[in-house]
């Protein structure tokens, strides 16, 4: 369908950054890259800015901000960015001067201004610009790659004027991600030759990696276009995870097989436009140099090898998820993760669920409204089940328009220009989305409410000291709606509300949800249950390259259970996607 992916004979310039979203292979097809064009003769250094990175366990090899050598690649070095480390230096240097000076209140908002992904990010950025601009470590190599790429939007951020003079210290326009770049000032020139050294086409390749699915596909694409409008062009696609055959007599292969081949057929028409490349579903875990090398070789594991058992098959299913719920008439449900692990359909499984046990429930998404139309194919809707959509693009433009018009007044043209591109950030449309939730909740009585997608700790947390700031500072802006401030404690009280965690049995899904975990923890928020959706190994698949995934999700599921979820339910790779309310009701047979 693409022409396979061969580092060796498509990459060319001294620059590679890799990005995506979680899940989709970043980090093997970045280190696969390294080791191919290491065994080429070339010296080539990886670096891994990633928070979820698992660099280290690929390779066997401790590894810090320090390059090293990788173990049996000769011409390999690598070295592993702690973002999350550098993002708590960063925000302690620039909050550190006004404790003591400044109420407690006012110091603990500028802390959970600094504490969202965008800072992360920007700080990962002020790690990896040394490299970018620094002609002693760029000469000692041919190759220097980067897992993960900015966005471009912190990209963004870091060409605007504003973002280099004292616009934070004087602004107190709202909750969001405003004030990564406040300590950054004296770096000005360092981020602006970084920057275009991103954007020149004989320097930098920019590689987008994707699974063939909808989510992955539309991600890449949004990604493609933030980035081509700050120059950055020069980029090609890896669709990652292509399954090359399938097992014709095996439904569970052939439902696999056609599901990507859909998937691709509507591929955004801007995608198109790029080179596109393909790397196979493989049936081995890739860790292990010996192992990278198998992927551009198209490697399969003998079927003779791929023997299963039945351990952790017993694990709960999603009806005693929603049977736990239904005793303790839990009021307020949340599903939570990273996209593409299946949260929409998890929490319309669950509404679904909790109807069919007699109770009242209302449903509520962020979802375009034409796919619950499709999910639940109306006409056939359950007297006892509601459902509203909340259109985030919708709401984000009431958000912004607030901000702008109490805040933007007397700002000049680059104060506004940064403010509008704050808004921009992913916590606003959380926020955004958020007050629309609030009123939702707000207007329910008598019956359960299933929210698809809740905020993260981090947004709550800066909802809360918007609450506390508006009372300090009289000429703060950040007015938080009463519906909110109600919201917000109830949303604390496990006695009314609770938190489902999904993931898929992958490293990087449930790695950030362990952090997302700690981020709710952070915010007195406690996940209940755990839901581990797509599970090859809960199927009886007997495809060879399938059979190989699902062995190596089995230490995912185990780290799931054993280690993160205080109660964990796991459900199968299912052959059919279950459109219409009576379908849903599968999950429960």
């Amino acid at each position: 369908m693409f022409q396979s992916f061969n580092p060796k004979s498509v990459i060319n310039t001294p620059f590679l950054f890799l990005t995506g979203k979680g899940g989709v292979g970043k980090t093997s097809t970045a280190c696969a890259t390294a080791v191919a064009l290491a065994d080429s003769g070339k010296k080539v250094l990886l670096i891994s800015t990633d928070p979820a990175s698992n660099l280290q366990d690929v390779f066997g090899v401790e590894l810090t901000n320090e390059p090293k050598p990788v173990p049996n690649v000769e011409n390999l070095f690598a070295s592993n960015l702690d973002p999350e480390a550098s993002a708590k230096a960063y925000r302690e240097s620039v909050v550190g001067p006004y404790r003591g000076k400044l109420p407690d209140s006012v110091v603990a908002t500028m802390e959970e201004q600094l504490s969202g992904a965008c800072t992360v990010e920007i700080a990962a950025f002020d790690e990896f610009t040394s490299l970018l601009t620094n002609n002693d470590i760029i000469s000692l190599y041919d190759h220097i790659i980067f897992d993960t790429a900015p966005t471009g939007h912190t990209l963004r951020l870091l060409q605007l004027p504003t973002a280099w003079n004292g616009f934070l210290e004087e602004s107190t326009h709202g909750a969001s991600c405003l004030g990564p770049l406040s300590g950054l000032a004296d770096k000005k020139n360092l981020y602006s030759k970084s920057v275009n050294v991103l954007a020149d086409a004989k320097q930098t390749t920019l590689i987008l990696v994707t699974r063939p699915d909808e989510s992955s596909l539309l991600e890449a694409d949004r990604a493609a276009k933030e980035l081509k409008e700050i120059g950055i062009k020069n980029q090609l696609l890896i669709v990652n995870g292509l399954l090359q055959n399938h097992l014709k007599e095996d439904e569970v292969s052939s439902a696999f097989y056609q599901r990507q081949r859909n998937a691709l057929k509507q591929m955004p028409s801007n995608l198109k436009q790029t080179v596109i490349y393909s790397l196979p579903f493989v049936s081995y875990s890739l860790t292990g140099v010996d192992n990278l090398r198998y992927l551009f070789k198209q490697y399969a594991i003998p079927s003779v090898e791929l023997v299963s058992d039945n351990e952790m098959h017993n694990l709960p299913k999603l009806n005693d998820v929603v049977s736990d719920f239904s005793a303790s008439n839990t009021r307020l449900i949340f599903t939570m993760g990273k996209g593409g692990v299946g949260k929409t359909t998890v929490a319309s499984a669950i509404a679904v669920g909790l109807v069919e046990k007699g109770n009242r429930v209302h449903l509520t998404t962020t979802d375009p409204a034409a796919h619950l139309d499709y999910q639940f194919q109306r006409d056939h809707l359950n007297n006892n089940l509601s459902i509203s959509r909340i259109d985030p693009k919708e709401e984000v433009e009431k958000y912004k328009a607030d901000v702008l018009e109490n805040a933007g007044k007397e700002l000049d043209k680059d104060g506004l220009a940064y403010l509008e591109e704050d808004l921009n950030s992913p916590c606003t449309e959380e926020i955004a989305v958020f007050r629309a939730f609030a009123d939702v909740v707000a207007k329910s009585e008598n019956e359960i409410v299933v929210i698809d997608t809740a905020p993260t700790g981090h947004t709550l947390l800066l909802l809360d000291a918007a609450q506390s700031y508006s009372k300090e500072i009289a000429r703060s802006t950040g007015e938080v709606p009463e519906s909110v401030k109600k919201l917000l404690p109830q949303i604390r009280n496990p006695k009314e509300t609770s938190v489902v965690i999904v993931t898929l049995a992958e490293a990087t899904p449930v790695l950030e949800a362990s952090r997302l975990q700690d981020d709710l923890k952070r915010a007195d928020i406690r996940p209940k249950w755990w839901v581990i959706n797509q599970s090859l190994f809960a199927t009886n698949t007997k495809d060879p390259v399938l059979s190989g995934k699902a062995i190596s999700e089995k230490q995912w599921i185990r780290e799931v259970n054993e280690n993160l979820a205080e109660k964990c339910a796991i459900i199968p790779w299912l052959n059919e996607e279950k459109i219409g309310y009576s379908k849903l009701k599968d999950y429960f047979n």
